[in-house]
């Protein structure tokens, strides 16, 4: 598979396929669902099959300001996209350019002109354009006048509720991964540089991980049953503190990641970060020896969750 940027013309070998168009981010039940049918309709008629994103979300855009709330890198989404069977990944810059253009402009322009796409495929909720100008109706419209095939794809429900990147959201800032999980078909992970830092937890025999949360949601502040995906393949197990580490000065943001059984140098490396369960909150204890002896404790737990 092949990454994209949706601001040239799409190779050749690429132009008449069927695009999968929304911003996917964490891509989920109801976006796989889109994309499936986007890559079932392109496999019936022998053409490529391409899954269109947007960097950064249009909120971002918008809402400079917002808090961070993404669920997925697009290095994450690649190979997503890559193992739910996409030829490509097509990334459209949503810059100042790109949300002026109004519904008509995007499609002729942008998915015609430059991507050459033969059919769309989206969600029912699905809006684009100048002010959210285009719908749904507009696109079938559109897909009438201009010539290209549109379908829709309905939201996709599981225990009880419509699926979608909120009730993520939702799930994970509340301390329900396994929830999330549900919802993603995975665990949400974090993917970072493993940076260097105070050796704090050397010192008190758990020697971490630490990755930067950077633009990505962040999920309720504690400790975690985690698993880390290393860049050889590997998968650890471990115990991770998300948050600002109450028991030590300054406050600074982390991912810290405890691995079990393992002793190697990660420094420099890109890893990701699985949250697996939520154990407990982040606490400030009275003293080294009182943190130590939960932390043990927390690791006992872990073990024993990532173990079943």
């Amino acid at each position: 598979m092949v990454r994209l940027g949706g601001e040239a013309p799409v190779p050749s070998e690429l132009r008449g396929g069927i695009v999968a168009l929304g911003n996917f981010d964490g891509f989920h039940l109801g976006h796989q669902a889109v994309a499936g049918a986007a890559i079932a309709r392109a496999r019936d008629e022998g053409r490529p099959a391409l899954i269109a994103t947007f960097d950064p979300h249009p909120v971002r855009h918008f809402k400079p300001d917002a808090a961070p709330f993404r669920l997925t890198t697009l290095d994450q989404r690649e190979r997503l996209f890559a193992a739910a069977g996409a030829d490509a990944m097509l990334v459209f810059a949503f810059d100042a350019a790109l949300a002026s253009l109004d519904a008509r402009a995007f499609v002729a322009e942008r998915l015609l002109g430059l991507v050459g796409a033969g059919g769309v495929v989206t969600g029912e909720d699905f809006t684009f354009g100048y002010r959210k100008s285009g719908n749904v109706d507009v696109l079938r419209r559109l897909g009438e006048d201009l010539g290209f095939s549109v379908d829709t794809v309905g939201p996709v429900v599981a225990d009880g509720g419509v699926v979608s990147s909120s009730r993520i959201r939702d799930a994970l800032q509340a301390g329900r991964p396994r929830e999330a999980a549900a919802l993603l078909t995975r665990p949400f992970a974090v993917e970072g540089v493993v940076q260097g830092g105070a050796k704090l937890g050397r010192t008190i025999g758990y020697p971490t991980a630490n990755v930067d949360m950077g633009k990505y949601l962040r999920p309720a502040y504690g400790i975690y049953a985690v698993r880390g995906r290393l860049p050889d393949g590997r998968v650890l197990a471990g115990a991770a503190n998300l948050g600002i580490r109450p028991m030590f000065e300054p406050p600074v943001e982390l991912l810290e990641a405890y691995f079990f059984d393992f002793a190697e140098d990660l420094y420099g490396q890109t890893i990701e970060v699985e949250l697996i369960e939520y154990l407990r909150p982040e606490a400030k204890f009275d003293g080294l020896e009182a943190l130590q002896a939960q932390m043990a404790a927390d690791c006992e737990r872990a073990r024993a969750i990532l173990s079943t």
